[in-house]
């Protein structure tokens, strides 16, 4: 062998082995001790976010999002609820949920047994790691980690909730002993509040079950509100170690979530941005509140009128930020359609049929860019 033909094969090894070290996660990496971000994090420079407020990445002051109080929707003072609902579906395609009924102690549990579960060694993770999307338990990190150019500063686990088979939860991980029966308990709560904010949303488009009981248009073929309490349900645990260069990465791209709502729990810890009028702002985490988004589901069953909003994570150099997203749509082989009702001739269909098979094989074979896939279902 020549000693350039050595070389080769050398630079070979050495390029698939550290591809390997991050296939492992950078939480991985971060306890084997780093003082640099490694290139395969650093994104190009029009990417990055910015954090010194110079640069078209850059982010505002904080973000005052729409706050929608449960207790006072589900309370006298619902039609003027609604309008706030209305608009912030519309305006922002996220708001804040407060008062929203589900026990602290469920809520301070689900944080912390995640803070737990990335604690763990290597060994213990790595027992539900799969680079495969259709993988009901998934441990994995970066975005799209098959597809992903450049890794992003995350490490997930991911759970399908619902429809939830016998013989799929002894396979989600059974350490921390305590974390398979607080997030189910956890799941359970939140697919009850989607349920309810689904309700209301409806509500807010005029779709609510009880106008179309009292025009006799109600078709038991297709009612939504009974697709969505057999529908779709994704936990995602997110886990952002802290970052020795936060300015050349980011925990998350540009993107917009799949389905019809998304409901995020946070630490106290400061990451998630929206794009609203163009700029990136940080969103405040609120104590005991939820962050609630519009997915794209929700945007083509809409036809427009409630939009999804590309939203991004940044990270940070000194704390390590745990969140916890569950996103909800109808069930895994039902087509989403714009809802005839919401369709005239102001108002011509703008989407594409679709379902979560067809969103799996896109992002499957390529890389998943802001709002691409929804770009892809509408009509010309």
């Amino acid at each position: 062998m020549s000693p350039a033909m050595g070389t080769t094969t050398e630079s070979k090894q050495e390029n698939n082995s550290s591809e390997s070290h991050y296939q492992k996660g950078v939480k991985h990496l971060c306890d084997n001790g780093i003082s640099k971000v490694p290139n395969k994090y650093v994104l190009p420079v029009s990417e990055r976010p910015s954090l010194d407020n110079g640069g078209p990445n850059a982010a505002e002051p904080n973000l005052k999002l729409p706050v929608i109080d449960l207790a006072e929707l589900q309370g006298s003072n619902r039609s003027q609820v609604l309008k706030s609902l209305t608009n912030a579906c519309k305006d922002y395609g996220f708001f804040q949920l407060v008062n929203h009924g589900i026990p602290s102690d469920t809520v301070s549990g689900m944080i912390e047994v995640s803070q737990r579960f990335f604690d763990l060694p290597m060994e213990e993770r790595a027992k539900y790691m799969t680079s495969d999307m259709h993988s009901a338990v998934r441990y994995g990190t970066s975005f799209n980690q098959t597809k992903d150019g450049v890794f992003c500063w995350r490490d997930f686990l991911k759970l399908i909730c619902h429809p939830l088979p016998a013989d799929v939860l002894p396979h989600w991980p059974s350490s921390p002993e305590d974390f398979r029966r607080l997030a189910v308990t956890y799941s359970k709560e939140t697919k009850n509040l989607f349920l309810t904010l689904m309700e209301a949303i409806l509500e807010s488009l005029g779709l609510n079950r009880d106008a179309k009981k009292r025009t006799g248009e109600e078709d038991d073929d297709d009612n939504i509100v009974e697709k969505l309490q057999d529908g779709s349900q994704l936990m995602v645990v997110n886990c952002y170690p802290p970052c020795p260069e936060p300015e050349l990465t980011l925990g998350m791209p540009p993107h917009s979530d799949y389905g019809f709502l998304t409901l995020v729990l946070q630490d106290d810890i400061q990451g998630l941005q929206i794009q609203f009028q163009g700029k990136w702002f940080t969103v405040e985490p609120l104590t005991n509140s939820f962050v609630v988004n519009i997915g794209d589901h929700l945007e083509i069953f809409s036809n427009g009128q409630y939009r999804s909003v590309l939203h991004r994570v940044v990270v940070n150099s000194a704390k390590r930020r745990i969140s916890v997203a569950s996103l909800h749509s109808l069930p895994f082989q039902c087509m989403v359609k714009p809802d005839p009702r919401l369709i005239d001739q102001e108002n011509p269909r703008r989407y594409k049929d679709t379902d979560f098979a067809t969103f799996l094989d896109y992002i499957s074979s390529c890389e998943p860019k802001r709002k691409n896939f929804l770009e892809s279902r509408k009509l010309s």
